[in-house]
C-alpha cells in the first residue's frame, strides 16, 4: 500500500507553500477554497522559482523512502484503501500519512469528539466517558490528540476495546505535544494517528484548521465537549454540518467560558449530548443502525450500600452532612466514597463536593 507519484507532488508542494498558505488562509477564509485549488494555481500561489523548480524535479520514490523511515503507510485519494468519507469534502487529502493500521480509516461510524485544551475537570471527565462509551460499543473515536478534551476523548478509548484515530496537523510519526508521546504512541498501536503533511512539516495554524476538516469527515458524527465562542473546536462543528454529519454537543456551566460555544450549538439546534449513551443515538440517527449502550459493570456489580452511596450522590448530595447524620456514617461514608472514586464512578469536584464521574 502506497501512495502514486501525483499524489505525493501534490501533498510536496502543499508542505513547501505552507509557509504562504497561512497568508492565503486568512484572506481566503475556508480551506476549501485553498486546497481545492489544482496544483497549477498552488503554484501560482507559491509565486517562487525556487517552488516550481522543487515540483517540476520532485523525487516520489525519495517521499516513499522519507515516510517509510519514518513508520508511516502512505494512502492516496487514488487508491481503493481511501477511506470514502474523505470523498466527501471538497479539498480531500492527496495523502494520508499513517502511522499505525491503516485499516481502521475504513471504520465508517466513528464520532468525532472535540473540545477545549484548557478544559476544566468536568469536561474531561465527560469527553473520558464518552471516549470510553463510544469505544466500549464498537465505535471508533475520532479526535486530534491535543492537550485537554481530545487528549482525554482518546484515553478514555483506549480504556474499552475499541479503536480510535488521531489526525495531527503536522507529521503523524512527531507527538503533538511533544509531553503527550505516551498517549499518542498508545493511539497508533490501537488505532492509527494521521496526518496529510508529509515527515518534517511543521504545523501550522491553517495546518490545525485543516486537519478538523479530516476529522469531521472522518466520523459519522461530532461531538463538542467544551468550546469558547471562538474556539478552533467549533470549526471542527462547522464542517461537519457542510458535510451533512450529525453534530451534538455537551452543555456546561453557563458562568463559564467554557460552556458559551456548545451551549451557542445547543441554541442553533444541536442535541445535547450527557453521555456516551446521548453520542451512540446521535450515531445511530446519522447512520440508521443501532448500536448497543455499553455496560458500565463497576456500578453494576455494587453492594447495596455503594450503589446507595453512589445514588445519594447523583441525587446531588455531594457533602458528608448532606450523606450522613453521624459519626459512625461518615467514617462509613468516606470509606465507601473512596471505594466509589478508586472505581472511578465518583470524583471530588467545586469546592470539595462529591460528584458523578462520567
Amino acid at each position: 500500500m502506497t501512495a502514486c507519484d501525483a499524489c505525493l507532488r501534490r501533498t510536496g508542494l502543499v508542505a513547501a507553500i505552507a509557509g504562504r498558505l497561512e497568508i492565503e488562509f486568512k484572506q481566503r477564509g475556508a480551506p476549501a477554497r485553498v486546497l481545492a485549488l489544482s496544483d497549477a494555481d498552488l503554484l501560482k500561489v507559491g509565486a517562487s522559482a525556487e517552488t516550481a523548480r522543487r515540483y517540476a524535479d520532485f523525487d516520489a520514490a525519495a517521499a516513499r523512502g522519507r515516510a517509510a523511515a519514518a513508520g508511516l503507510v502512505t494512502v492516496c485519494r487514488c487508491r481503493d484503501e481511501y477511506p470514502e468519507r474523505l470523498h466527501d469534502l471538497a479539498d480531500p487529502p492527496a495523502v494520508l500519512h499513517v502511522l499505525g493500521d491503516p485499516a481502521v480509516l475504513a471504520d465508517a461510524d466513528g464520532v468525532g469528539v472535540v473540545g477545549a485544551r484548557r478544559a476544566s475537570a468536568y469536561g474531561l471527565d465527560v469527553a473520558r466517558g464518552i471516549g470510553r462509551g463510544l469505544s466500549a460499543a464498537g465505535v471508533t473515536v475520532v479526535s486530534g490528540l491535543a492537550l485537554g478534551i481530545d487528549s482525554a476523548a482518546h484515553a478514555g478509548a483506549l480504556e474499552a476495546p475499541g479503536r480510535t484515530i488521531a489526525v495531527l496537523a503536522a507529521s503523524a510519526h512527531v507527538p503533538y505535544p511533544a509531553r503527550g508521546w505516551r498517549l499518542h504512541a498508545a493511539v497508533a498501536a490501537r488505532g492509527a494517528v494521521v496526518s496529510e503533511m508529509p515527515p518534517g512539516a511543521r504545523g501550522y495554524r491553517w495546518c490545525f484548521v485543516a486537519r478538523n476538516r479530516i476529522i469531521a469527515a472522518l466520523g459519522a458524527a461530532t461531538v463538542v465537549v467544551q468550546a469558547t465562542e471562538r474556539s478552533g473546536s467549533l470549526t471542527t462543528a462547522d464542517f461537519a454540518n457542510e458535510l451533512g454529519r450529525a453534530v451534538g454537543a455537551v452543555p456546561g456551566q453557563v458562568t463559564t467560558r467554557l460552556s458559551s460555544g456548545t451551549h451557542s450549538l445547543i441554541q442553533a439546534g444541536a442535541p445535547l449530548i450527557r453521555d456516551a449513551a446521548d453520542a451512540l443515538e446521535l450515531l445511530a440517527g446519522a447512520t440508521g443502525r443501532v448500536f448497543a449502550e455499553p455496560d458500565e459493570p463497576a456500578a453494576a456489580n455494587l453492594a447495596p450500600p455503594l450503589a446507595q452511596l453512589l445514588a445519594a450522590v447523583e441525587d446531588g448530595r455531594g457533602t458528608l452532612s448532606e450523606l450522613v447524620e453521624t459519626t459512625d456514617e461518615a467514617r462509613a461514608a468516606l470509606a465507601g466514597l473512596g471505594e466509589l472514586e478508586r472505581l472511578g464512578l465518583v470524583r471530588r469536584g467545586f469546592a470539595g463536593r462529591w460528584e458523578r464521574a462520567a
